[in-house]
């Protein structure tokens, strides 16, 4: 593997120059700031790239990790054998009738603030989501009664080294999820290129006072540090946060990470946690909601990486 390894260096490097990096720390690009090293970690800047990498790693058989703003995962401790790419194509394009079309980098807050500003509707809920449109795309990120599947119109899509262009219905959204996030990250997960979002032209003053009003919301409601959002999701009864924070548990910590005391459902890197923390905090809050309430929680973020 290491030989493998140091020829897929040799090539990546004459592509992507300086941008190759080797046993690059994963935890300086994640939200949670935790995670071990990546044998081989490369940006990409353009589409194009990506599906060059893409298909550079089906042919070499070499496992890979696409990463946006890496807010909605953990990466192990023992870290990743492969390739980390990091998604930083960010050029977006509005037509004339309200199609917002943007590449898969572009961080989702930043186009939907652009978008209220513009006065076009349909993206204000987003103003405060961290993470990029593609994440955004994959997960079917949401807030304050809107989420993606209500604006998505097609997504450009690389899968097995074929691009092809999804409609919302052929993406099967689901709360927080989609087809794509419902393909395990190792198996060679279709990679989004490109997303078209239907919006509506709108009163950019009202517009503004809406995503105001969501930006206080979230401000209020949202802990500083470091850490991955939302871990769980609701259930159909009850939002995670409650249901932990009945069961005791606000401000519970375990090695360096902790549950947050500001909202329940946010777990926090509070003082140097590991992900191995983070992992056991997680299960630690399942098994007592489980127990309490005989209700599962499901993890809103993906385990990636190696674990034992």
């Amino acid at each position: 593997m290491a030989a493998d390894l140091e020829r897929a260096y040799c090539d990546l490097q004459a592509l992507y120059g300086a941008r190759v990096l080797r046993d690059e720390p994963l935890a300086r690009h994640t939200s949670f700031a935790i995670g071990g090293r990546a044998d081989l970690f490369v940006s990409a800047s353009k589409p194009e790239e990506l599906a060059q990498l893409a298909r550079y790693a089906q042919e070499r058989e070499l496992p890979v990790l696409w990463l946006g703003s890496g807010t909605n995962v953990l990466v192990a401790d023992a870290g990743l054998r492969g390739l980390a790419v990091a998604n930083v194509c960010r050029d977006f394009a509005m037509q004339p009738d309200g199609l917002l079309v943007a590449q898969s980098g572009v961080l989702l807050r930043e186009l939907a603030r652009w978008a209220v500003a513009q006065g076009w509707a349909g993206l204000e809920w987003a103003v405060g989501i961290p993470g990029t449109v593609g994440g955004a795309v994959v997960g079917n990120a949401g807030a304050y009664g809107g989420c993606m599947a209500d604006a998505v119109s097609w997504a450009t899509i690389l899968a097995e080294g074929d691009c092809r262009r999804l409609s919302a219905e052929g993406l099967q959204y689901g709360y927080r999820t989609s087809a794509l996030k419902r393909e395990p990250w190792q198996v060679r997960r279709s990679i989004v290129l490109d997303v078209a979002l239907q919006l509506k032209q709108g009163n950019a003053q009202e517009l503004a006072l809406a995503a105001e009003r969501f930006t206080v919301q979230r401000e209020a409601r949202t802990p500083e540090g470091h850490s991955a959002g939302s871990v769980f999701k609701r259930t159909l009864q009850y939002p995670a946060g409650f249901l932990i924070e009945q069961a005791g548990l606000k401000g519970y910590r375990l090695g360096g990470a902790e549950i947050s005391d500001k909202h329940a459902n946010y777990i926090l890197n509070a003082n140097g946690a590991t992900a191995a923390d983070v992992r056991a905090l997680i299960e630690l809050v399942q098994e007592r909601v489980w127990t309490a309430f005989a209700l599962r929680l499901e993890p809103e973020i993906e385990f990636v990486g190696e674990w034992s």
